[in-house]
C-alpha cells in the first residue's frame, strides 16, 4: 500500500465522509445539472449496499432470536424486557409520524423519478397487512420484500430457539453468514466518501442549496423526537416503573450517551452501558448482565422515530395524502423494520421500500429519497443512536428493579 493510501486509510471514516460532503456541495454548485454525469458513481455504491442488506437481515435476525437461549430459562425477565422495548419502539414510531405530519419536511420537495415509474396501487388495510406475511419466503427475498423477509426470519429464529440442540447448525450458519456479510459491508463502506461526493453533488446540482432546508427540517424533527423520547417517555418510565429519580438517572448515563453519539453503535456502547448500570445506576449485576445485552439487539427507539419521519417525508414529497388506515399500517410496518434493522450504516434507509410500498410509493421513488438523504445520514445516525442506548438502560432499570424490589430509590 502506498504512503498516500495509508494516510487516507488512517483518517477516521466519518471525517472522510464529512470532507466528501463538503466537496460534493462545491462540485454541485459549480457544475450544476452537468454533474449528473457522475451520478452513476453514487448509485453504484448504493446498489452494493442494497445487495447485502436483506441477506444480512435474514442472517442476523435468525441468529439473534436463536441466541436468546432456552425459552424456559429466558423466563419472565426476558419477556418483560422484550415487551417493554417493543412498546417503546412503537411509541417512538408514533412520535416520528406525528412530528413529520406537523413539520411537513417533504412538503416543498420536488423529487423527480423516471417517467415510466407509475404510482403503485394501494390495497385495503387487510390486504396491506396480509402482504407482510410471505407465501413464498424465497420469492420475498428475491423480490426485495423487506418486511416479509423480517417476518420469515423471526419465525425461523423462533423455530431454531424452540428446537434447541437439533437446530444448532442453523443458528451457527446464520451467525457465520452474518459475520461474513458484515465484513463485506466494511469493505464497501471504504468507498463511502466517493459515493457521498457523487450523491451530494447530484442533489445540489439538481435542487440547489434549497435541499438543505428540507433536510434541516428532517434533522430538527429527529432531534425534537429524540429529546422527547429520552426526557419525557423514558424519564417517566424510569420514575414510575423503576422507582428512580429521573435527575439521578440522567446524570448517571451521561457517559453511555456520549459514547453512543460518537460511535453510532449500540454494540460498541454495550461495555459502557454495563459499567454505567453497575456503578452509576446501581442495578444488580446478576440481572442487568442478562437484560442489557438482550436489549442492545432490540432497543430501536431512535430508528423508530427516524423511520416515522422518513415515511411522512416521502409521502409529502410525492403528494400522497395519508389516511388513518395508512398511519396504522405504517406503524405496523415500521415496527417490523425497526426490529429487523441490520447493523449496517443507514440500514433503515435501504429497507425503507418495504414500508413505503404499503402506501403506494414505488421502488424507484424510494430510491430517489434514499439517494437524497443518504449523504447526510451519518450525522443523523449519531443523533438516533442515543435513544436506542438510553432505552436499553431505561428498560433495564425498570425490569431489574422490579425483580429486586428490596432496593431503595436513588434520589
Amino acid at each position: 500500500m502506498s504512503l498516500a493510501l495509508r494516510r487516507w486509510a488512517a483518517i477516521p471514516l466519518w471525517q472522510r465522509i464529512l470532507g466528501a460532503l463538503v466537496a460534493g456541495v462545491l462540485l454541485g454548485q459549480l457544475a450544476g445539472e452537468h454533474v449528473s454525469a457522475v451520478a452513476w458513481i453514487g448509485e453504484l455504491w448504493i446498489r452494493f449496499i442494497r445487495m447485502m442488506v436483506l441477506p444480512l437481515v435474514l442472517a442476523l435476525v435468525v441468529s439473534g432470536v436463536a441466541a436468546l437461549g432456552d425459552p424456559a430459562r429466558l423466563g419472565r425477565l426476558g419477556a418483560h424486557t422484550i415487551l417493554l422495548l417493543v412498546a417503546m419502539t412503537t411509541f417512538a414510531i408514533c412520535i416520528g409520524l406525528a412530528l413529520g405530519t406537523w413539520l411537513q419536511p417533504g412538503a416543498s420537495m420536488a423529487v423527480t423519478v423516471a417517467a415510466d415509474a407509475p404510482a403503485a396501487p394501494v390495497a385495503g388495510l387487510g390486504a396491506q397487512l396480509m402482504a407482510i406475511v410471505p407465501v413464498n419466503p424465497f420469492q420475498a427475498l428475491a423480490g426485495g420484500e423487506t418486511l416479509s423477509v423480517i417476518v420469515f426470519a423471526l419465525m425461523l429464529g423462533t423455530g431454531v430457539l424452540l428446537a434447541g440442540e437439533a437446530a444448532q447448525p442453523v443458528a451457527v450458519f446464520a451467525h457465520a453468514a452474518g459475520q461474513a456479510i458484515l465484513r463485506a459491508v466494511r469493505l464497501v463502506m471504504e468507498l463511502a466518501p466517493l459515493g457521498v461526493l457523487a450523491l451530494v453533488a447530484n442533489a445540489v446540482g439538481r435542487h440547489g442549496l434549497a435541499v438543505f432546508a428540507n433536510l434541516s427540517l428532517l434533522a430538527i424533527g429527529l432531534s425534537c423526537g429524540v429529546l422527547f423520547q429520552i426526557i419525557v417517555v423514558q424519564g417517566l418510565l424510569v420514575r414510575l416503573g423503576g422507582r428512580m429519580a429521573p435527575a439521578f438517572y440522567f446524570r448517571a448515563i451521561v457517559e453511555a450517551v456520549l459514547v453512543a453519539f460518537s460511535t453510532t453503535s449500540s454494540a460498541a456502547t454495550l461495555p459502557v452501558s454495563l459499567r454505567v448500570a453497575h456503578e452509576r445506576l446501581r442495578l444488580p449485576p446478576a440481572l442487568s448482565n442478562a437484560v442489557i445485552p438482550l436489549g442492545a439487539s432490540i432497543a430501536r427507539d431512535g430508528t423508530g422515530i427516524y423511520v416515522g419521519l422518513l415515511c411522512t417525508f416521502a409521502a409529502q414529497a410525492f403528494g400522497i395524502a395519508l389516511t388513518p388506515a395508512d398511519y396504522l399500517v405504517l406503524v405496523v410496518g415500521a415496527v417490523l423494520l425497526s426490529l429487523g434493522a441490520a447493523g449496517v450504516p443507514s440500514a433503515a434507509l435501504f429497507m425503507l421500500s418495504g414500508v413505503l410500498s404499503l402506501i403506494g410509493v414505488t421502488e424507484q421513488q424510494t430510491a430517489a429519497i434514499v439517494a437524497l438523504i443518504l449523504p447526510f445520514d451519518r450525522l443523523l445516525d449519531m443523533i438516533r443512536t442515543v435513544p436506542n442506548v438510553t432505552a436499553n438502560l431505561a428498560v433495564a432499570t425498570v425490569v431489574t428493579r422490579h425483580d429486586a424490589p428490596h432496593q431503595g430509590d436513588p434520589l
